[in-house]
């Protein structure tokens, strides 16, 4: 809870530090990166610095949590910040890590702010940085404690590389040695990490399209921007061994007995990819409406596995939208108003970021309230924030 003392000074203030955060960010980044090389090593994205993905990333999760506190006294953002701290539990974040971003954050929104900046400013936005880090760290110890093992990083052997699609490959990895396994959940997702050409060790995040027994599956788009998929498409080869760590992600399947909506677009069928897998497996009898869309047949990475396990539950119907239509499917991008949505469903949901954002508002138009509307998102997604 933001106290008294600093709640009308953020509320002042908030309209200004919202619009030059995303100027003070990349000083932000700067700084630590002067001080802290070791950590583009490992846990930081390169690419995602490059691209500017990574301060938007932070400055809006900053943004949002000081409005939610401004706009919902008494409250946290409890959705965004346990999808954050899952994120930063996929990485490996620890507790002493905060402190160092704080340090360079606050260095950087001081040199940015120079001329408006005060004792009283500077102590309120203090304030809110460490309600919202010691949130995350509270989640954060929490996941951990959760895992079978104690370890972030575990090795596992390549077993398989298989097409899935044009230009992606379903990696399946086997344990290489005897590290406790955590079981993963239908819909989470495993950090990678590799070695890049140059040196540097990198990671990034995929959704597990399927989980066998002690086995992990993921598939990946070679094209997706980053730098880890390339690697693992023209360098890593079946026998080699990857670091991987625990399944993380909170949003997989929810107990229950209502209607299920699967929606995605392009590779993030692979988290509704598992948790069809998962209903599939279970001869579960709810009633499953799997909707995806794809620029051709041919680019559904999952197509098989999907088709499959649709055909195994009595209670589950295919919709498919093609940029490049052929039989049996839609032509153009998905819309759900040319679907018949059952009552009381839920919906889970992933691909590109403007996708979910119109199918999510479809989705409350139609009358899904957003408490039964589940998304994963890699990459900024204030925009999903209330």
């Amino acid at each position: 809870m933001l106290s008294d003392k600093s709640f009308p000074v953020i509320e002042a203030t908030l309209p200004l530090v919202g619009a030059r955060i995303g100027d003070i960010t990349p000083k932000f980044y700067s700084r630590l990166f002067a001080a802290h090389p070791e950590l583009l090593d490992g846990l930081f994205s390169r690419s995602n610095q490059r691209s500017g993905n990574q301060q938007q990333a932070l400055a809006g999760s900053i943004a949002a949590f000081a409005s939610h506190l401004v706009s919902n006294p008494g409250t946290l953002p409890e959705t965004v910040l346990s999808r954050i701290a899952h994120r930063h539990a996929s990485l490996g974040i620890t507790e002493p890590q905060y402190q160092v971003v704080y340090e360079h954050l606050f260095a950087a929104i001081a040199e940015d702010l120079a001329e408006v900046i005060t004792p009283e400013i500077a102590e309120a936005w203090t304030e809110v940085y460490w309600l919202m880090a010691d949130a995350l760290i509270k989640l954060e110890k929490g996941l951990y404690a959760a895992q079978a093992n104690g370890k972030m990083w575990s090795p596992w052997k390549v077993a398989s590389k298989t097409p899935a699609g044009t230009g992606s490959t379903t990696f399946t990895l086997e344990p290489a040695d005897y590290t406790p396994i955590t079981e993963a959940l239908p819909g989470q997702y495993i950090s990678v990490k590799v070695t890049l050409p140059d040196g540097l060790r990198q990671v990034r995040q995929y959704s597990l399209s399927g989980n066998a027994g002690t086995s992990r599956s993921f598939t990946t788009k070679i094209d997706d921007g980053g730098e880890v998929s390339p690697v693992l498409h023209n360098t890593v080869r079946v026998g080699d061994v990857l670091e991987i760590s625990n399944p993380y992600g909170e949003i997989t399947l929810k107990e229950g007995n209502g209607p299920v909506v699967l929606a995605s677009a392009g590779i993030g069928c692979t988290p509704t990819a598992s948790i069809l897998r998962s209903l599939a497996d279970s001869g579960s009898d709810r009633h499953v409406l799997v909707l995806h869309a794809e620029s051709n047949l041919d680019s559904w990475a999952l197509r098989g596995q999907m088709t499959d396990d649709v055909e195994r539950l009595d209670g589950a119907e295919l919709q498919l939208w093609l940029e490049e239509p052929q039989a049996g499917s839609k032509a153009g991008f998905m819309s759900l108003r040319e679907v018949d949505l059952p009552a009381d469903a839920s919906l889970y949901l992933c691909g590109p970021l403007p996708f979910m954002k119109h199918i999510r508002n479809e989705a409350i138009n139609a009358g899904i309230p957003a408490t039964r509307i589940h998304y994963e998102v890699f990459g900024p997604d204030i925009w999903l924030a209330n």
